[in-house]
C-alpha cells in the first residue's frame, strides 16, 4: 500500500493498493474509490473488541475494502478541519489516541479500548477514562483537529496541556491530572479546574483546535 495526503483544511488520504490488499476504515470514511474495490462490513473480531470500539467513540462495525483484479485506489477524507496523521504501528511502537481519532488503517493494525491507569485521569481529565490503543503492524491514519504539533519527551520530561489538545501519544507516556493552583485561577481563569500532565519518555502529538473548544466558541453565536 502506498499513500499520499492532499488538501487543506479538510485533507484526504489517497491510498493505492495492489490486487488482494485490504484496508479497514471507520464507517462512513470512504470518499471515493476505483470500481475494483470490494467492500465488506463486520464487527472486526470478537464481541468484546466491537464494544470496546463503541466505548472509545467509534462505531461497532468496521468497513473492509479489498482490491480485486489489479491495482486500486481508495480515498478517505477528514470529517473536521485539521490534518490526517499517518503513524507506523509495530510490535515496538504502540500508540494511544483520542476518542474518534481512527480514520483508516492497514489490516495488520488492531484497535482496542484503552483505559487510563489512574482514576483521576478519567474522572477529571475531561475526556473520560477511555482512549484508543493501536497495536500490531502497519500504518494507521488518525484525524487531528486543527494543526498537529509533535514533541519527543525525554524520560521524566513533562508537558502540561489542556486535555482536549491531546491527539495521540506513545504508550510509554504517562498521563496524570493536575489541579489548577489557586481558587481564583480555577474559578476565573477560564482554563477549567484541571490540566493534563504528560511525562516521557515518548512522542506526543498535540492538536490546536479541539472540537469541544470550537463547539463552545460557536455556541454563543447560535440562537436558541
Amino acid at each position: 500500500m502506498q499513500y499520499e495526503i492532499k488538501g487543506t483544511p479538510l485533507p484526504a488520504v489517497i491510498m493505492t493498493l495492489s490486487a488482494g490488499e485490504s484496508i479497514k476504515t471507520q464507517q462512513g470514511a470512504m470518499s471515493w474509490m476505483s470500481p475494483n474495490m470490494e467492500m465488506s462490513t463486520n464487527a472486526g473480531g470478537s464481541v468484546g473488541k466491537a464494544f470496546g470500539r463503541m466505548f472509545s467513540g467509534e462505531s461497532i462495525f468496521q468497513n473492509i475494502y479489498t482490491c480485486k483484479g489489479g491495482p486500486g485506489l481508495f480515498a478517505a477524507a477528514s470529517s473536521f478541519p485539521g490534518e490526517i496523521l499517518p503513524i507506523p504501528i509495530s510490535p515496538t511502537n504502540t500508540i494511544v489516541a483520542q476518542k474518534t481519532a481512527f480514520l483508516a488503517s492497514e489490516m495488520g493494525v488492531d484497535m482496542s479500548v484503552h483505559f487510563q491507569k489512574k482514576a483521576g485521569a478519567g474522572f477529571f481529565g475531561g475526556e473520560g477514562f477511555i482512549l484508543q490503543k493501536f497495536t500490531g503492524n502497519g500504518m494507521v491514519f488518525l484525524e487531528i483537529d486543527g494543526s498537529v504539533i509533535e514533541y519527543d519527551l525525554a524520560a521524566g520530561q513533562k508537558m502540561v496541556i489542556d486535555t482536549g489538545n491531546l491527539a495521540a501519544m506513545d504508550a510509554s507516556v504517562n498521563v496524570e491530572i493536575q489541579a489548577v493552583k489557586g481558587v481564583g485561577n480555577a474559578l476565573f481563569g477560564g482554563e477549567g479546574f484541571f490540566n493534563t500532565v504528560l511525562t516521557g519518555p515518548g512522542k506526543i502529538w498535540l492538536q490546536t483546535m479541539p472540537k469541544n473548544v470550537v463547539a463552545g466558541a460557536l455556541a454563543g453565536f447560535i440562537k436558541s
